[in-house]
């Protein structure tokens, strides 16, 4: 499976402050607060779950295991 990083090319691995990527949870990225969405810095993870239920690296990196289904 890919990193979210890999899977959106963000570039944000490359410099350094994605905190997925500094915590090397780009496969759970959903949980770290700070990530970018749409180019904006996301808050805590109560606070954007809500918009990652629907991001397309949400629905693929839990896509058949029911470990990361958080519905």
């Amino acid at each position: 499976m890919k990193n979210c990083w890999e899977f959106k090319n963000c570039g944000r691995d490359k410099t350094g402050d994605c905190p997925a990527y500094t915590k090397k949870a780009g496969k759970i990225c959903w949980v770290v607060a700070g990530t970018m969405c749409g180019g904006e810095v996301q808050g805590t993870f109560a606070k954007k779950i809500e918009s990652c239920l629907k991001c397309d690296y949400y629905i693929y990196a839990t896509s058949g295991d029911e470990t990361f289904h958080l519905t």
